[in-house]
């Protein structure tokens, strides 16, 4: 028999891979240690001390499986936002959810619509249900709307996904773009509109919840990884009609929750006051590193996210080799991953230490790289 026969025909097609490299696995393969984690898009500025707090009291029942409904948080949310609580499903992170949307959608070969060289997480979980992807490229490094839309009536697609703003560019569409590509889509098109920076966005880039929270076809993603900074908590949600936000008790795993960190979940939506402040920060270190990159020649591109990408002038060769060399000193970036994007590397917001660390490892690496290319 052989060693892999007792897995699915689909299961020995895939391959054994993690879509991100992470710092530690950087640090353990190559033996360098990351100084200034700022390639991950979590926030170095941490959640709210009232959230810290939460989950050192909630560390004492952790010994109990958390609510399986997910009722006081699924309640603070529908109060946050105005809507009824059976409008939300909460999940293990936005890369959860969306394992579990694939799962609910899609049949083996159907069509799944995205960006070429979008949000790679989503890509993996149309192959591991044996999706087939369809991809649209960017066009002036921001997602293409009628394109998304032209593959999705061509394809007759039954799912697309679309980030606003977008990762790995950083790049963003207004609310009423946004609104209009949602109602021209075709009403057998699930759109999963990933939100998860949408509160560093710029006023009038995220539709009113009122203006989709009808829509049968519109699921919207949120999440606690970002500015809230709880990326290691794993808690995010969705926002969609009764039918499609219950849809997800069919299948999730429901103690799949933590109790520590719905507890500082809860906390953090409650301290707006500190999350209007980390707000604060991250547009300064945004334009922090948008000065880091221009005095040394490179292009920042704007930005609506907790992150820069950075145009470097060539292509994925010379954009690897500063990545590369910015990890010898200790920083850790990233860049994307699919031409032409991967023409540019990709800076996550952080402390001053962080910026410094940057500020003075980047003309040193640039000059290397220059010398051997």
């Amino acid at each position: 028999m052989s060693a892999f026969s007792r897995f699915t025909a689909l299961a020995q097609t895939l391959p054994s891979t993690v879509p991100f490299v992470g710092p530690e696995a950087i640090e353990r393969n190559r033996g360098f240690a990351v100084r200034a984690r700022i390639g991950a898009n979590e926030s170095g500025f941490g959640p709210a001390p009232s959230a810290l707090e939460a989950m050192r009291k909630a560390a004492e029942t952790t010994w109990m499986y958390s609510d399986p409904e997910n009722f006081e948080l699924r309640e603070a949310l529908a109060l946050h936002h105005g809507i009824s609580r059976d409008n939300i499903a909460v999940g293990g992170g936005i890369d959860g959810l969306l394992g579990e949307i694939v799962r609910l959608v899609i049949e083996p070969g159907a069509a799944v619509v995205t960006s070429l060289g979008g949000y790679p997480t989503f890509n993996y979980h149309v192959n591991g249900f044996a999706g087939r992807l369809v991809t649209v490229p960017y066009v002036a490094d921001r997602e293409d709307l009628d394109g998304l839309l032209a593959a999705v009536r061509r394809e007759n697609a039954p799912l697309v996904y679309f980030a606003n703003p977008d990762n790995p560019m950083g790049s963003w569409w207004d609310a009423d773009n946004v609104v209009s590509f949602a109602r021209a889509l075709p009403e057998t098109t699930l759109l999963v509109l990933d939100e998860a920076y949408g509160e560093t966005a710029p006023a009038g880039t995220i539709p009113s919840i009122d203006a989709l929270i009808g829509q049968p076809n519109v699921l919207r993603m949120r999440t606690f990884s970002k500015a809230y900074g709880l990326a290691g908590a794993r808690i995010g949600y969705a926002i969609g009609t009764l039918g499609n936000a219950q849809a997800f008790d069919k299948i999730r795993n429901h103690f799949g929750m933590a109790r520590v960190s719905v507890q500082a979940a809860l906390a953090a939506l409650e301290n707006q006051a500190y999350l209007s402040d980390v707000i604060a920060r991250i547009a300064a270190s945004r334009e922090r590193i948008s000065r880091i990159a221009a005095s040394n020649g490179l292009s920042p591109l704007a930005s609506a996210t907790n992150f820069v990408t950075i145009d470097c002038g060539r292509d994925g060769t010379h954009a690897r080799a500063i990545v590369d060399g910015l990890m010898e000193h200790g920083v850790f970036i990233r860049m994307p991953g699919v031409a032409p994007l991967n023409r540019c590397i990709r800076i996550s917001v952080g402390p001053q230490d962080d910026m410094a660390l940057l500020e003075e490892a980047l003309p040193q690496v640039l000059k290397a790289v220059g010398s051997r290319q």
